[in-house]
Formats: structure tokens, C-alpha cells, sequence
């Protein structure tokens, strides 16, 4: 559970755990070894994540004290370098909806948050908003993958994705407002684009979802094992085969 203590901040009220990571059975599971033991700690992001868990990285993990669960504890973060990278992918909707709560978000802070979790059709939505007779419909995506300064999104094909911002941009040819928010997961981003080489089919949606009047924003996270601190907004460059 995370608390809030203001605009800028979200504190963390749990106790992290150091472990190294030894493999990863399947998406959704990491072995780590904690204390000279090895145990199964479930992983709440579904991404590939090559190039931050490999082995003897050192992670941050949490105990779960939920008795139907299979996994005693489940991975929150790893450490590339000394950089700490949130591995939660619930985490940026969070921050967000607190952000939003709070109107800590300069790009946002005329629209008042009215809904979340909203249905459109065959798709859900992260948030909608409401600015007089105005509503938004806003979608957030978690990032993790940096390379070489910039970050880049997905980190796996993800049709999900792909079909989202193409909902979205329906919803603004029918008068609706409509944005995708990109949360980078670690201080080190300067500069975000689709990822290319892995998933040019979600590439090519978002371009031509932006170019009809989806918004784009870009904003990094920085954690530590305290506490989540909003660091901005960071650019981006959408054209078709940008590097």
C-alpha cells in the first residue's frame, strides 16, 4: 500500500527486502535467493525485461501476508547499476491517480478527475476527466526500458496497446478528449519513443493516433526505498523509424 504525502511524493509504508535474482520461470515469476535461501517471488510485470534481470542483479522484493496467494513475496524493483527501477506496473496508475487528485500535473490541471477504471466499448481506460462540458479519456503505460538515454515503449509486442490508442483515436473523432500518458519507471530517461525494432505495429498506431489528435505526454519517476518522486516531463519523437 502506498500513502500520499504531497504533489511531488508518494511514500512507501512497506518494508523492502534485498535479494538476487537467479531466473525467471515464467512471466510472471522470479526465483530469488533472500537470506542464503532460495524462494518464488511473484513479478507484476509481464515485460520482457532482458536487460535488467539477469543474474546476481539485486532486486527489492515485498512479503505478502494475502494466505490464497502462491508466492510469499512478490519483486517490486531492481537495481541497474545504482539506478533503482520500479518493477510494479501498478505503480504508475497510482502515482497518476493521486497526481490527477491533487492537480500535480501542470499539463492537466484544469480537468478534474471523475472516473476510474471507464468502459468505452470493447475497451477500458485508465481515467476519465472532466473540464466543463469536456471529457477526457486517459490512458497510462508503464516504462522501463532505457537505451541509451532514451526510453522506449513496449518492451514486448503488446496488441493491447496497440488496440488502445487506436480506440482512442476514434474517441477523438467523435468529439471526445483523449491522451496516453507514458510514466518512465526511472530517473535516467531524457527523451521517449515507440519502440521500433520490437513492436513497430504499436509504433505505427500511436504515430497516426497522435496525428489525429491523441495527446501524448511523457513523465519520469524516481524511486527510492522510501517513497516515488514525480521528476517531470520528458520529451518525445513519434515519426516512423525516429532513433
Amino acid at each position: 500500500m502506498i500513502c500520499s504525502k504531497k504533489t511531488t511524493e508518494m511514500i512507501i509504508d512497506h518494508e523492502f527486502f534485498v535479494a538476487e535474482f537467479i531466473e525467471r520461470p515464467n512471466r510472471f515469476l522470479t526465483r530469488v535467493r533472500l537470506n542464503g535461501n532460495i524462494v518464488d517471488s511473484h513479478l507484476p510485470d509481464p515485460g520482457r525485461l532482458k536487460e535488467l534481470l539477469i543474474p546476481g542483479a539485486r532486486l527489492l522484493i515485498k512479503q505478502e501476508h494475502d494466505a490464497n496467494r502462491k508466492t510469499q513475496f512478490s519483486t517490486q524493483a531492481v537495481y541497474s547499476g545504482e539506478t533503482l527501477i520500479s518493477l510494479n506496473t501498478l505503480v504508475p496508475n497510482r502515482f497518476v491517480s493521486y497526481q490527477l487528485k491533487n492537480h500535480g500535473l501542470t499539463f492537466l490541471q484544469e480537468w478534474e478527475f471523475q472516473q476510474q477504471e471507464v468502459n468505452y466499448g470493447n475497451s477500458r481506460f485508465d481515467f476519465q476527466l472532466k473540464k466543463g462540458d469536456s471529457v477526457m479519456v486517459l490512458e497510462v503505460k508503464s516504462v522501463t526500458l532505457v537505451e541509451k538515454g532514451i526510453a522506449k515503449f513496449p518492451d514486448a509486442v503488446t496488441e493491447r496497446g496497440r488496440r488502445h490508442v487506436q480506440h482512442l483515436a476514434e474517441l477523438t473523432s467523435e468529439g471526445l478528449d483523449a491522451m496516453v500518458l507514458f510514466v518512465v519507471q526511472r530517473p535516467d530517461a531524457e527523451c521517449f519513443q515507440p519502440q521500433w525494432e520490437r513492436d513497430p505495429e504499436f509504433g505505427n498506431a500511436l504515430f497516426e493516433a497522435w496525428n489525429k489528435g491523441l495527446q501524448v505526454r511523457v513523465i519520469k519517476i524516481k524511486m527510492t526505498t522510501n517513497a516515488f518522486f514525480y521528476l517531470g516531463e520528458i520529451p518525445y519523437q513519434l515519426n516512423p523509424g525516429s532513433s
